[in-house]
């Protein structure tokens, strides 16, 4: 009877063991995956943010251009001129910050 009993828990401990055995593969092809998974997702990202930088730049390239501008703009208004006034005050309207330069005081 002990054989018996024997048997059937090394039965029982072979079944635990196999069962540990599956979820520690599942567990371990399921971390595999997803980083296979994340991995993907990076690199696409990475390629998305190479193909938007030119456009990046073009925008950084048209605000400095729009910020010399306005503020040239401001400078002729400050100095009396009507219509750098009006295009100021449209500019102002329509949500542009305008700052004028900052004047470098020579000693």
């Amino acid at each position: 009877m002990t054989n018996s009993a024997e048997s059937g828990a090394a039965v029982v401990w072979q079944r635990e063991r196999l069962a540990l055995r599956i979820t520690i593969v599942a567990l371990l092809l399921l971390a595999i995956f997803q980083t296979v998974g994340v991995a993907r997702d990076h690199f696409t990202l990475v390629r998305m943010r190479a193909a938007q930088q030119p456009t990046v730049e073009q925008g950084l390239k048209v605000r400095a251009q729009l910020q010399t501008l306005a503020g040239k703009t401001a400078e002729l208004a400050n100095s009396g001129d009507a219509a750098a006034r009006e295009v100021l005050d449209l500019m102002q309207r329509e949500g542009v910050n305008i700052t004028p330069p900052k004047h470098s005081q020579k000693p």
